[in-house]
């Protein structure tokens, strides 16, 4: 019997889990080593329209620089990256609980960003990727004039 909101919390995330392994063996995605993503969630991302540019923060804890791709095509963002956990020379897990990792996650963005001059940045774990928009599409305040 349900008593609690935690219960109904719980039922809807075994409800969810079950819907993403379904989804994942219809598309062929598998769930050993190398995973969609890790713990079960997705990569958390914000997506925040500062007036002049768009900033995506996506937190990528363990992922160096070179692991991450940052694509910009016809007003579509795709982060990706690939983590892989090796075991150190002559060792033999005992215990893993931090597996290789995959992700991808793509955003729609408006076209009026001007692609030269995005920048990505890694730091502490998240991933900062700064897009600004065009001149023209930049907002503008208009004065108003007493006549």
């Amino acid at each position: 019997m349900l008593t609690r909101w935690t219960d109904f919390d719980r039922t809807f995330a075994a409800l969810d889990l079950l819907r993403r392994r379904m989804e994942d063996s219809v598309f062929g995605r598998d769930f050993d080593g190398a995973v969609e993503s890790w713990g079960g969630r997705d990569v958390a991302v914000n997506v925040f329209d500062h007036g002049g540019a768009f900033v995506v923060r996506a937190e990528v804890p363990g992922f160096a620089d070179k692991d991450i791709t940052v694509n910009l095509n016809q007003g579509v963002l795709t982060l990706a990256g690939e983590r892989k956990v090796a075991l150190p020379d002559g060792a033999t897990a005992h215990r893993r609980e931090r597996p290789s990792v995959k992700f991808s996650r793509a955003f729609a963005l408006p076209k009026d960003i001007d692609a030269e001059h995005v920048t990505a940045e890694l730091k502490l774990g998240v991933l900062t990727v700064t897009l600004p928009k065009k001149p023209e599409s930049q907002p503008r305040q208009i004065t108003v004039k007493v006549g």
